[in-house]
C-alpha cells in the first residue's frame, strides 16, 4: 500500500495533461465537403458509364473490323451497298436482334451474310425466325489473314483467299444437298432477268456457283451452276458469289449500278417493301441481357425502387445530424472517476485482497452510525449488536466480517463483499 500515493499522483498528472490536451481547439476541417462530393459524383458517373459500355457495347461498336458484314467498309464488307440503297431512297435496316419481334408488320427482305465460321444451326435458327418472310443468303467467299510482321490499317481486311463455303453450312431441309464450284472463267457481264426485269449482272473472275436439286437458278454461272438461285419450296434466295454486291463491286460505276439493280430485282421478286441486313451472325447482336432486363417492364419498378433507396442512403450519409462531437477528456474529473481510477490502480497492482479489513471496517462503521449503536463498543461487540438486527435465517454480519479478510482469491472476496453490502442495504434501506 506504500506505492498507492505515488500512483494517485501519477493519475492526477495524467488528468492535468488530459485537460491541457482537451483545451486545444479541435480540427473540424479534416474533410472538404466539396471534395468528397466531387469524388462521389465522379464515382457514380464512372459506374454508370461502365454499365452502359457493358450493356450497349454491340450497339456502340462501329463494326468496321474488315469482316464480311453490313458494317464493314473493307473489301469483303457490304457497307457500300447499304449506303447506296439508302441514298436511293430504299428503306434499309441493320438488325441486331433475332426472333419474330425483330420484324415489323411490313414485308421485309432479310439479308443474311454468314461467314466461314458460321454454324449450320445458327443459320437454321435465323431462317426459322424469319417466319415465312423472304430471305437472301449471301454466301461467304474470302478468308482474310494477316502475314507475320504485316501492318494493316484499322478496318482493312489484309490478304484474302477465295474459299468456297462448306456444304454443311446450308441446311438440307431448305436447300437440299448443295455443291459449290469455282469454275475457271473470266470476269464478264451477263444478261439476267429477275422478276421480269432484265438487267446486266457483272460476274467476277472464277465466280463461285451453287448447284442443288432443291434450287432454281435465276442467274447462271459462266460455266454451269447458278450464281443466284431460289429454293423451290421456300421463299429463300441464295447468292453464291458475294462480290456481285460487296464493296469489291464498287470499284467501278457500272459494277455498283449492277449490284443495286440485283438487290432491287430480288426485293421486287420477293414483293418486299424494305431491306434488313442481319448482323447477329457476325457477332453484333444485342440480345436481352440481365443488364437490359433491369430497364424493361416489369423489372423497371424494382430498379427505380433500388435507385431511390440508394439516393436516400446517400443523402442520409451525407447529411450531418447536429454539431460535431468534441473529443472527451482522457481522464474525467469527478468523485466517480477518482474512485474508478483508484480501483483500477489497485486491480493492476493485484492488491484487492489487502483492502478486506478496511472494507469490513467501513461497513461496520456506516451501519453502527446510522442505527445509533451504543458508544464504547469494540469491533466484536458491534458485530454482535448488528447480528441482533439481521432477519432470522440470513447471513450474520459477524460471520462474514471474520471470513472476508481470509479470502483466498478474488471470487471469494467479491462474494463476501457483496454479502456485507446486502446486509447494509437491508438494514439502512439506502440501496
Amino acid at each position: 500500500m506504500d506505492r498507492m500515493p505515488q500512483r494517485l499522483c501519477r493519475a492526477d498528472r495524467a488528468a492535468e495533461l488530459g485537460a491541457r490536451v482537451t483545451d486545444r481547439p479541435s480540427d473540424t476541417g479534416s474533410f472538404n465537403p466539396l471534395l468528397i462530393a466531387g469524388v462521389v459524383v465522379v464515382g457514380i458517373i464512372a459506374f454508370i458509364a461502365l454499365w452502359a459500355l457493358i450493356a450497349l457495347g454491340p450497339q456502340l461498336s462501329s463494326g468496321n473490323d474488315g469482316g464480311g458484314h453490313a458494317l464493314s467498309k473493307a473489301a469483303p464488307g457490304y457497307a457500300g451497298i447499304v449506303d447506296l440503297l439508302e441514298r436511293s431512297g430504299a428503306s434499309v435496316d441493320l438488325r441486331r436482334r433475332e426472333g419474330k419481334d425483330a420484324y415489323p408488320d411490313e414485308k421485309v427482305l432479310l439479308i443474311l451474310t454468314p461467314t466461314h465460321r458460321t454454324k449450320p444451326e445458327e443459320l437454321t435458327r435465323l431462317l426459322e425466325g424469319a417466319a415465312g418472310r423472304p430471305v437472301l443468303v449471301v454466301l461467304p467467299k474470302w478468308e482474310t489473314m494477316r502475314l507475320p510482321g504485316q501492318s494493316v490499317k484499322p478496318g482493312w481486311a489484309g490478304i484474302g483467299v477465295p474459299v468456297p463455303p462448306s456444304a454443311e453450312l446450308m441446311p438440307e431441309r431448305y436447300f437440299g444437298k448443295v455443291r459449290f464450284r469455282a469454275p475457271r472463267a473470266k470476269a464478264q457481264s451477263v444478261a439476267a432477268e429477275v422478276a421480269g426485269r432484265p438487267f446486266s449482272a457483272y460476274l467476277p473472275g472464277d465466280a463461285h456457283t451453287i448447284e442443288s436439286d432443291a434450287l432454281v437458278p435465276l442467274i447462271a454461272g459462266a460455266n454451269g451452276g447458278a450464281v443466284l438461285a431460289i429454293a423451290k419450296e421456300h421463299d429463300i434466295y441464295v447468292l453464291a458469289d458475294p462480290d456481285l454486291v460487296s464493296n469489291l463491286a464498287f470499284s467501278s460505276r457500272d459494277r455498283a449500278e449492277a449490284a443495286a439493280l440485283l438487290i432491287d430485282a430480288v426485293a421486287e421478286d420477293a414483293d418486299a417493301d424494305a431491306l434488313a441486313f442481319d448482323l447477329t451472325l457476325n457477332g453484333f447482336g444485342s440480345q436481352r441481357s440481365l443488364l437490359r432486363f433491369a430497364f424493361v417492364p416489369p423489372f423497371i419498378g424494382i430498379t427505380l425502387c433500388l435507385i431511390a433507396a440508394g439516393l436516400l442512403a446517400l443523402w442520409q450519409a451525407w447529411m450531418r445530424f447536429g454539431p460535431p462531437l468534441k473529443p472527451q477528456r482522457a481522464i474525467p474529473i469527478s468523485k466517480a472517476a477518482l474512485i474508478a481510477n483508484s480501483a483500477d490502480l489497485i486491480r493492476q497492482a493485484r492488491r484487492e485482497l489487502d483492502g478486506a479489513e478496511a472494507y469490513v471496517h467501513s461497513q461496520r462503521l456506516a451501519i453502527a452510525r446510522r442505527l445509533h449503536a451504543p458508544g464504547g463498543l469494540d469491533a466484536a461487540a458491534t458485530d454482535a449488536w448488528i447480528d441482533r438486527r439481521v432477519k432470522p435465517g440470513g447471513n450474520l454480519f459477524s460471520t462474514i466480517a471474520r471470513r472476508l479478510p481470509l479470502a483466498r482469491n478474488r471470487h471469494e472476496f467479491l462474494s463476501d463483499a457483496q454479502a456485507l453490502h446486502d446486509i447494509r442495504k437491508e438494514l439502512l434501506r439506502d440501496g
